[in-house]
């Protein structure tokens, strides 16, 4: 009887083990989709109780980004971001820490998954559905699922949350582009006439 327990706690050990390297395997191949190359393009939809529905457009090439919509205008070129928001007719500029540009960009998840995350992975259809659930609830998102589509291995839908907030962000049209490093960086002669405001 002993000897059956023992078999069986390994038996399930070695599962919950194989389902974890899965999962970050499934992250893996996004993650590596999304970072290498000369970048990808995408719309959003993101929506939150706390900001309401946001719809735009989103650029990613490595750990850089841009992201438009009717709001604002965000630039990161991998240390600073430029945000430039269309009613104050103003640009900020900060030295963003990984909290602030997880409640920005889509693909934080990039970044964030590869430490202080349980990860599940279940099969939904055509798609992979990972859960990431932080080890240390003081983290600013303390879980985020990620559906990915099995053939492209790109992410369809993300859902996370962060405090008492969940933010929904659906993805269309995600597509490899060229992208040059001037794209994730504030052109001041495109805005000549705003206010720049250095918050750094």
């Amino acid at each position: 009887m002993t000897r059956i327990l023992v078999i069986l706690s390994l038996f399930f050990s070695f599962s919950l083990s194989a389902g974890a390297q899965t999962a970050r395997a499934v992250l893996d191949a996004t993650a590596s989709l999304l970072t290498k190359g000369s970048g990808i393009k995408a719309d959003f939809r993101m929506r939150s109780e706390g900001m309401g529905t946001v719809v735009g457009q989103i650029a990613v090439k490595g750990n850089k980004f841009y992201a438009a919509t009717a709001r604002a205008t965000t630039w990161f070129d991998g240390t600073t971001q430029w945000t430039y928001i269309a009613a104050n007719d103003e640009v900020n500029v900060v030295t963003p820490s990984a909290e602030q540009l997880a409640s920005i960009n889509p693909y934080t998840f990039v970044n964030i998954y590869k430490q202080g995350y349980d990860l599940k992975l279940r099969s939904e259809g055509n798609n992979h559905v990972v859960t990431m659930t932080a080890k240390d609830k003081r983290k600013s998102i303390t879980e985020m699922t990620v559906t990915i589509d099995k053939q492209s291995k790109s992410p369809r839908h993300i859902r996370m949350q962060r405090g008492n907030d969940w933010i929904e962000i659906d993805i269309n049209n995600f597509m490899p582009a060229s992208l040059t490093d001037d794209m994730f960086r504030f052109d001041r002669k495109r805005y000549p006439a705003v206010e720049v405001i250095d918050l750094r």
